[in-house]
């Protein structure tokens, strides 16, 4: 249900003391000090007072002072009721002080209840307030009506003045306020994928050296159940051995990656081709340097692809082709097909969803399926 713009309270941010700039806090002590030198000097200098009644006059001033801090107190937490007693009592003290002469202070307290009444009360109370202690100020004025009139409209406005600059100093508190929860949200939402990006990484990198691992152990294994001899047997372990230094570089590598020193794409799957037998990789279009995520999604898309070659189709012929796009780059890679090997079956089998997973994750796309004469993995991913 949409609140009563007449019974709406300003917020609490704009009665509150935050967000003021040092000068108008200066301006506001000021006008503070003014009052209060008005409230005594009206004490001490009406009627000629003296003895017990500047006395009076003083604990009135101070009592003034406790009721006026009430008001303030009250008006911010919102509290009607003990908002409107504070200030009816302040205009109470205001009509004894009149009757008992002294007629400047309870000049300036009546003017000052209908400015803070505007100032910190809901619309229809303000008024009513602000009615009441102007037409008290009006009745007890020797002044003639136009003038009244003018001070009054005068005073009002400058209630109502106060009032749209605390709004607005409020309303700008509240901005402030959301705007860093927004940015504390995105330095979270940051963080996270900065985690997930680690995570990935991590695990591209051991998937991706774990079972090229796993191929040659597990066939030394078959070898050995079979009666192999023992250099193939050898040969296989010998293979594993190197691959798990592989994997080593190559966390190194994803640890640079992850500290933004990454070696360039190119060199990468030069290397990555050069070390896998009847392998080739042609490059096209304008070479340039690729974003992080990018160029780390095309190197895992590379890897894991010749990886699927090595167990599913070992000694086909493997062609990669890197292609830069003006908005995209895109890795094919080909390979001449072959027989499934007795390790077809090793692995989890999610190499490729991780690739599209990621590749999705930056906008782009993997496609993988049979080709003219064996498996072909395409990757897009815009830049």
């Amino acid at each position: 249900m949409k609140e009563n713009a007449w019974t709406r309270w300003p917020s609490r941010e704009a009665l509150s003391r935050e967000g003021i700039s040092r000068s108008l806090c200066m301006l506001a002590w000021t006008v503070r000090a003014l009052v209060l030198g008005l409230l005594l000097w009206g004490a001490f200098s009406d009627g000629h007072a003296g003895g017990w009644r500047a006395a009076a006059g003083a604990g009135g001033v101070l009592l003034a002072a406790m009721l006026a801090w009430a008001f303030f107190r009250t008006t911010l937490q919102h509290r009607l009721w003990l908002s409107l007693a504070s200030l009816a009592l302040l205009q109470g003290l205001a009509v004894v002080a009149h009757i008992s002469g002294f007629k400047v202070a309870a000049l300036v307290m009546w003017c000052g209840c209908a400015v803070s009444a505007l100032e910190r009360l809901p619309p229809a109370v303000a008024l009513t307030a602000a009615g009441v202690a102007l037409g008290s100020y009006g009745a007890v004025n020797n002044d003639d009506v136009l003038t009244a009139v003018v001070t009054g409209v005068g005073l009002a406005l400058a209630g109502y003045t106060l009032r749209l600059d605390a709004e607005a100093r409020g309303s700008a508190q509240r901005l402030l306020a959301q705007e860093r929860a927004a940015r504390a949200a995105e330095a979270e939402t940051a963080a996270l994928a900065e985690r997930a990006r680690i995570a990935r990484e991590i695990h591209d990198v051991l998937a991706h050296s774990l079972s090229a691992q796993l191929v040659h152990l597990e066939a030394a294994r078959l070898l050995i159940e079979r009666g192999g001899e023992r250099e193939q047997v050898l040969e296989r372990v010998v293979a594993a051995r190197e691959m798990a230094r592989g994997g080593l570089s190559e966390t190194r590598q994803a640890l640079s990656a992850l500290r933004g020193e990454l070696t360039p794409l190119e060199d990468f799957l030069n290397q990555l081709v050069g070390s896998a037998d009847g392998a080739e990789i042609t490059v096209t279009g304008e070479r340039r340097a690729l974003p992080a995520e990018a160029s780390q999604t095309v190197r895992r898309a590379a890897q894991e692809a010749l990886t699927n070659v090595r167990k599913h189709a070992r000694g086909a012929k493997v062609h990669l082709r890197l292609d830069y796009r003006p908005h995209q780059v895109t890795l094919d890679v080909r390979d001449s097909g072959g027989s499934p090997g007795e390790l077809t079956r090793t692995g989890a089998g999610y190499g490729l969803l991780g690739m599209r997973e990621r590749a999705e994750l930056l906008g782009g796309s993997l496609e993988a399926g049979p080709g003219e004469e064996g498996f072909v993995v395409t990757l897009k991913v815009p830049v």
